[in-house]
């Protein structure tokens, strides 16, 4: 980390699970902002986020737990069980009351940003501004492709959950996920240890959040976020782009922004440049307050 960022490392044992999670206080950064990043599918809170808060400068804390079945956070038997989003949501209830976080800014990638979506549902005004990367749910114009899309993912669970065909099932979910990657053999293999590490936690997410495309109704979900600056990237699907920017001309304090060569992986890929979006959308959001 760089010099201005304490870092802590806390657990919170919770109703079913033991919640792990970072907390970084910038040292020279004393407005009393907070923000919660909530990380994707499969990889840990430190892994995605890291490198974006070493060039953040907008708020004093920074709060990244592990979501259930990844990273340190457990059931509190060690035993991975499929959970619900809802339940995720919960859990993430339960860690800002402990830490009392009333009032908190929110990032969220990929299945983060549906965990994202969901919290400010019923946190409503405790969350203040928002920011989300290739969020889940939001990749698709069409809800019905949108769970089409989910079926591919199903697939990958379900090699995931075989425990001797891991790899091929994190890389059936790379090819889904990030059709128009450049291949690199290094970034590629970092990324499936990264994704075996809780094979079966990352198949009950992907799980999670093809059940959560099936059951909830997304339009009411939209229309009670907040301010909110959205990121994809350029090399991600088209189909993915055109639903962000008609959520940028139709939603009230909705923008979005093609970040230029990077695919899916966009926090690990770009770190710096998002960190400084990241920045300046806040400081925009600030000086509309």
């Amino acid at each position: 980390m760089k010099a201005h960022f304490v870092v802590h490392l806390g657990r919170l044992e919770a109703d079913h699970q033991t919640i792990r999670y970072r907390l970084y206080r910038n040292k020279y950064q004393e407005n009393n902002r907070r923000l919660l990043l909530l990380h994707g599918a499969g990889v840990a809170g430190k892994d995605t986020w890291e490198h974006i808060i070493t060039h953040l400068h907008s708020w004093h804390e920074v709060l990244v737990p592990d979501l259930r079945g990844m990273g340190e956070t457990t059931d509190r038997d060690g035993v991975e069980r499929p959970f619900t989003v809802e339940e995720v949501v919960e859990d993430q209830r339960q860690l800002l009351d402990h830490l009392g976080w009333w009032a908190f800014d929110l990032g969220g990638y990929s299945f983060g940003g549906l965990v994202g979506l969901l919290l400010k549902s019923i946190c409503g005004a405790r969350v203040h501004k928002q920011f989300f990367l290739e969020s889940a749910l939001l990749d698709r114009h069409s809800m019905a492709d949108v769970v089409a899309l989910r079926e591919r993912y199903s697939e990958a669970a379900a090699l995931l959950k075989t425990g001797v065909n891991i790899e091929q099932g994190v890389r059936l979910f790379m090819d889904t996920i990030s059709p128009n990657r450049i291949p690199s053999p290094k970034a590629e293999q970092t990324t499936v240890e990264r994704l075996s590490y809780r094979a079966l936690g990352f198949a009950n997410a992907l799980d999670c959040v093809s059940e959560a495309a099936r059951r909830l109704t997304r339009e009411p979900l939209i229309a009670v976020q907040g301010d909110v600056s959205s990121f994809a990237g350029g090399r991600s699907v088209d189909a993915l782009h055109e639903y962000q920017r008609h959520l940028a001309a139709t939603v009230d304090n909705w923008s979005y922004e093609s970040v230029r060569g990077c695919d899916h992986s966009l926090p690990f890929q770009k770190p710096r440049q998002i960190a400084k979006a990241m920045d300046a959308a806040m400081a925009n959001y600030l000086q509309g307050l």
